[in-house]
């Protein structure tokens, strides 16, 4: 298949990321909607992406899978062209169109050429197939009734406290309690599947789980290894697994990656857990009870679709477990994974699973996913369409304090979540190269090898060891350091940067050990312990050591403090502005669209996972990464459904985006962490319209609306997109009443990427509060930008909706993206908050 190492990624930060499967070898995604006369063409041009092929054949000598979309309605469209249609018409359909399916490819396909992997009947009306024979291809473009062809991409991976840091807690009482939060509410899981006996998805006898799921929820419990039938307990309603194209790929092994929707990488279990786990677990990990797990959404109920692996997984899998959830009844869909790269194509939001999630909010379905692991780079989001909710990832303020004693009354700040050393006992210390065997290496000494060591010299003393601190650690693994002196014998290690340079170990897995241990995290602290640990060693004139006369204590470091700082968003976290197509061209959509704790997240883990060794055989584990922001605004979603049961899902992302935090409780900007760990103020472009705030969520004031309708006409305006091309990706032609600019899209922000001269902007805002209100306008002009207003002062009607314009003006052209809002502030409290991106490229007569 085609590789998409460089095109779908789970969204955990290094080095959870799992390796794209040789992805990079064999090239990047594919174009996603493909006129039948381009696809010979296509695949000639697109060698070039595939190392290791040869150029100038006309067809890859290797297997693929290709997912086909046929000119026939799916399910969805049938149901809506026919008033009052019954569950088992709508079955008979989909059976109906699973049979010609068959039919279709037998009459083409000779006999053996082919496996048909899925038929997607619900939001497509197509099928995926594996096939070995280079006339497939040809044979199915040149066939009446197919209406796109997009070749298999791959796909690869991208709490205790977060529900008070994000103001979820606040929103319980008004929902029945926090058991009762999200009661009604199905949230879909799109991941590597889920761990069934983990205590955050055990039901308990009293809780409101032990009542039938949704009457709309229509899902089934597919049990397998390590599944039991019994696993769909309450809290988890559904659970499926999707592999057909993982094993036509040849990475699946059953015994590995089980044939069901147990989650033997972790992943999955950590999301379902931020998103819906159950209140107030227990959260203990290597023995030691770290607080409280809770949900964002704890009554939400968990269907679960297992169509990731822990080497990655492939776009068929996705659509086909997206189609299902969507046929399911499922109201929020979360999604920690996405492309690495802008596919190829006319627009980026036309790939197949782009236009499948615009069919699934069409349905009704809110969908979040997060933005991309690739930050701080500039243009690095893996979110783009705008009917996505596209999350960024953010610190929180919890922080786990280390620090070390020395002798001479020296208190150093350290990173490592461990134990102390016993009591306070100031214990002997000691460098790892002067415990080490003569001769055994002409190099510094290898922490992670007992057999340098002098093992009676370790016993009982806290050991120095080092290694070389960059983004990856690679050989040098902290937790096989930890291993060694352990078992040696020793009291604590200390590890420092071997150059006595600063470790950043934003990056770097963060776990609790049960041996104490401490990492210095800056270079001036390196050297001020190893000066004092020189300055009290007595050597003989070769250098040896005759006595250890340095001592040190290591201190807690298990126990949280919350220092109220204001959230950052994290280095790793992808960045806008978002991208058209491949050809780089800016699109007039905001992206990040909000963000939200990603950063050091507790959440589930399976005890069978080896994607962190360090926390084998536990139920929980601290992971960074934006697809741990993700679940926490699927949870708020659901909070808000279960408020306001009748909101559409632009609506809901609207009074996520428009009630989110942009400044501190001081009211300084919030700050974005950039190349090289420095920090400065966030812009859109960073953190979306600000940090997600679900008490002010769940009553937002005003919200943004926008349709299936709305989203063609925005699809019809992109610049190099024509109608054929949307009709082909979607199935539907552009409509006779055309929008001038994307940036006429009602969203919840203005971005605009070219201003030449003016431009003006129509909105319209809709009041979901509970009484009549008066809101005011005020404006922060983008630099080199003039804003207006209109009008800049109504009144609004509970229900009611107003026509809102903003005229942008250049005063001063530009170079870069400048960054303003417009707010619109009620008499009952309520802030309703437009972000601005503009790039003031010109001003007309200049």
């Amino acid at each position: 298949m085609a590789g998409l190492g460089e095109a779908m990624g789970f969204l955990t930060s290094p080095p959870f990321s799992v390796p794209g499967g040789g992805a990079k070898a064999r090239g990047g995604a594919r174009g996603p909607c493909l006129r039948q006369e381009e696809l010979m063409e296509f695949m000639k041009c697109s060698l070039h992406a595939f190392g290791g092929l040869e150029m100038g054949k006309t067809f890859l000598d290797v297997s693929e899978v290709y997912m086909v979309v046929m000119e026939d309605d799916p399910v969805i469209s049938y149901k809506a062209s026919r008033k009052h249609i019954i569950g088992e018409e709508a079955q008979k359909y989909k059976e109906v169109a699973t049979t010609k399916h068959d039919i279709f490819l037998d009459s083409f396909l000779p006999i053996g050429s082919y496996k048909k992997l899925y038929s997607y009947t619900h939001l497509l009306n197509g099928f995926a197939l594996h096939t070995e024979s280079e006339e497939t291809v040809r044979i199915l473009s040149g066939a009446k009734g197919v209406r796109l062809i997009q070749e298999d991409i791959k796909m690869a991976k991208m709490t205790t406290h977060t529900p008070n840091f994000i103001g979820a807690s606040e929103v319980w009482p008004l929902l029945g309690g926090a058991e009762n939060s999200g009661d009604g509410v199905v949230i879909g899981m799109i991941d590597t599947g889920i761990d069934p006996k983990n205590p955050s998805f055990v039901s308990s006898r009293t809780s409101n789980q032990t009542k039938p799921p949704p009457a709309s929820f229509k899902g089934i419990c597919r049990s397998g290894s390590r599944f039991p039938p019994d696993s769909c307990n309450g809290k988890i309603v559904g659970a499926m697994w999707f592999g057909r194209a993982v094993q036509a790929s040849g990475e699946f092994n059953a015994t590995i990656h089980y044939a069901s929707p147990y989650d033997p990488d972790g992943h999955g279990s950590h999301t379902a857990s931020i998103a819906a786990g159950n209140f107030r677990t227990p959260l203990i990990c290597k023995g030691y009870n770290f607080g409280y797990a809770s949900g964002m959404a704890p009554g939400a109920r968990l269907a679960i679709y297992k169509a990731a692996y822990a080497f990655g997984g492939y776009m068929s899998d996705v659509i086909a477990a997206v189609d299902q959830a969507v046929e399911d009844g499922v109201n929020v869909i979360s999604l920690s994974m996405g492309p690495s790269s802008v596919s190829s194509g006319p627009a980026s939001f036309l790939n197949l699973l782009e236009a499948q999630l615009l069919l699934a909010t069409k349905a009704g379905v809110s969908v979040v996913q997060s933005v991309g692991n690739g930050g701080p780079d500039a243009t690095s989001v893996v979110s783009f369409s705008p009917w996505i909710l596209s999350v960024a990832a953010s610190t929180i303020d919890r922080e786990y304090s280390k620090s070390i004693i020395t002798g001479n009354g020296q208190v150093i700040s350290c990173g490592a979540i461990s134990p102390p050393t016993p009591g306070e006992t100031m214990y002997p210390l000691a460098w790892s190269d002067d415990l080490s065997i003569e001769n055994t290496t002409d190099g510094p000494v290898d922490c992670q090898d007992p057999n340098y060591f002098i093992k009676p010299l370790v016993q009982g003393k806290v050991i120095i060891c080092m290694f070389v601190s960059t983004s990856d650690f690679g050989s040098e693994n902290l937790a096989g350091i930890v291993h060694t002196i352990q078992e040696l014998g020793a009291a604590g290690v200390i590890m420092t940067d071997r150059y006595q340079s600063n470790v950043d170990i934003q990056h770097q897995p963060t776990f609790p050990t049960t041996f104490p241990s401490a990492i210095v995290l800056h270079g001036a602290d390196a050297r001020a312990l190893l000066a004092y640990y020189n300055h009290n060693t007595v050597r003989d004139d070769n250098g040896r050591v005759i006595s250890f006369g340095a001592t040190v204590r290591i201190l807690e470091g298990r126990r949280a403090t919350y220092t109220g700082a204001a959230p950052v968003v994290a280095e790793y976290s992808s960045r806008g502005p978002d991208l058209e197509n491949v050809q780089m061209q800016v699109a007039e959509v905001l992206k990040p669209n909000v963000m939200a704790p990603g950063h050091l997240i507790w959440g589930a883990w399976s005890p069978t996972s080896n994607g962190i060794p360090e926390v084998r055989g536990e139920n929980y584990a601290l992971l960074s990464g934006t697809s741990m922001a993700a679940p926490h605004v699927a949870g708020v979603a659901a909070l808000i459904k279960q408020r306001h049961p009748k909101l559409s899902p632009a609506m809901i992302m609207s009074a996520i985006m428009t009630s989110a935090d942009s400044t501190d409780r001081s009211g300084h900007p919030l700050m974005a962490t950039r190349e090289g760990r420095l920090v400065t103020p966030a812009t859109p472009f960073d953190m979306g319209a600000g940090a997600v705030n679900a008490a002010r969520a769940v009553d937002p004031g005003l919200v943004f609306d926008a349709g299936y309708g709305d989203y063609l006409q925005f699809l019809c305006a992109v610049p190099g997109v024509d109608d054929g091309a949307v009709l082909r990706a979607v199935g539907a032609p552009c409509p006779a009443r055309r929008a001038r600019w994307c940036s006429d899209l009602n969203a919840p922000s203005v971005t605009v990427a070219s201003l030449v001269g003016s431009r003006r902007v129509d909105r319209r805002v809709t009041s979901v509060g509970a009484a009549n209100e008066t809101y005011t306008a005020y404006v922060r002009a983008p630099g080199g930008v003039a804003v207006r207003v209109s009008p800049d002062r109504f009144s609004i009607a509970p229900g009611a909706t107003v026509a809102l314009r903003i005229v942008l003006n250049t005063t001063a052209p530009g170079n870069a993206f400048s960054f303003g809002e417009v707010v619109l502030k009620g008499n009952r409290k309520h802030s309703v908050r437009i972000p601005l991106a503009v790039y003031p490229a010109g001003a007309l007569g200049a």
